[in-house]
C-alpha cells in the first residue's frame, strides 16, 4: 500500500501547475453542462420555436431555420452531457446492454479523439468567428451573408462577434479542459501528454488561421 501510494505522489509530482490542476478539475465538464444547455434551450431552442432575437432580418425559408436550430439543440444538449460522463467513473465502461463488449473498459484513445477534434471546431469556430466578424466591423472586409430576403449585417454581425462566436470558444475551452482531466485521469504519462498537447494546440491554431482566411477568401 505504501509503495502505491508513493508511486501516485511521485506521478504528482512530476506534473507541472496546471496538470496538477486539470488532473484534479471536474467542473469544466458541470460548467460546460449547463453552458451547452441553456444555449441549446434559451438559444436554439428559441429559433426552432419562431424567435428572432438575435436574427435581425427574414430568411428565405424560415422552417429550414427553425428545423436546423432544433437539430443543432439537441445536438449541442448531447454535447453538454457528454462532457459529464467523461469526468464519471461510468463514463470509461461500455454499457452492460452492448452485447459481446459490454462492462469492458473503453480505450481512452476512442474517447479523446472525436472529444478533441470537436473542441478544436469549436475553439475553431469562434475564434475565426470573431477574427472576421471584427475586421468586417471595422470596414477591413466584406461578407456576404446568404439566405436571406432582408438583414441588418451590422446587427448581425455585433450578435456574433458579442454573443455567439464568444460562446464557440467559451464551449470549447471547457471541453478541452474536460478532455484534459480525462487524459490525465487515464493513465497517459506526463511526457506523452505534452507532447500531445503542444500537437493539439498547433493544430487548433492551424484550424483557426485555416476558417479565417477560408470566410476571406469565399465571402470578400
Amino acid at each position: 500500500m505504501n509503495e502505491k501510494t508513493n508511486n501516485m505522489n511521485a506521478q504528482t509530482e512530476r506534473l507541472n501547475v496546471f496538470e496538477q490542476w486539470s488532473r484534479k478539475a471536474v467542473w469544466p465538464a458541470y460548467f460546460g453542462c449547463v453552458w451547452a444547455v441553456m444555449y441549446a434551450v434559451f438559444v436554439r431552442f428559441y429559433q426552432a420555436a419562431g424567435g428572432t432575437l438575435g436574427l435581425p432580418g427574414q430568411y428565405k425559408n424560415p422552417e429550414a431555420l427553425q428545423m436546423a436550430s432544433y437539430v443543432a439543440g439537441v445536438l449541442i444538449m448531447a454535447c453538454g452531457f457528454i462532457l459529464i460522463a467523461l469526468v464519471k467513473p461510468w463514463g470509461r465502461v461500455v454499457p452492460n446492454w452492448v452485447p459481446f463488449i459490454g462492462g469492458k473498459n473503453i480505450h481512452r484513445i476512442f474517447i479523446l479523439i472525436p472529444t478533441l477534434f470537436c473542441t478544436a471546431i469549436l475553439i475553431a469556430h469562434g475564434i475565426s468567428g470573431m477574427i472576421t466578424k471584427a475586421l468586417f466591423l471595422a470596414g477591413i472586409i466584406t461578407i456576404q451573408f446568404t439566405g436571406w430576403i432582408s438583414l441588418d449585417v451590422h446587427s448581425l454581425a455585433l450578435w456574433s462577434l458579442l454573443f455567439y462566436e464568444p460562446w464557440f470558444l467559451i464551449m470549447g475551452i471547457l471541453a478541452g479542459l474536460t478532455a484534459t482531466h480525462y487524459a490525465l485521469t487515464s493513465g497517459i504519462s506526463p511526457r506523452a501528454f505534452r507532447r500531445s498537447m503542444l500537437t493539439y494546440l498547433i493544430f487548433v491554431f492551424l484550424l483557426s488561421m485555416y476558417y479565417v482566411f477560408s470566410i476571406i477568401l469565399k465571402l470578400a
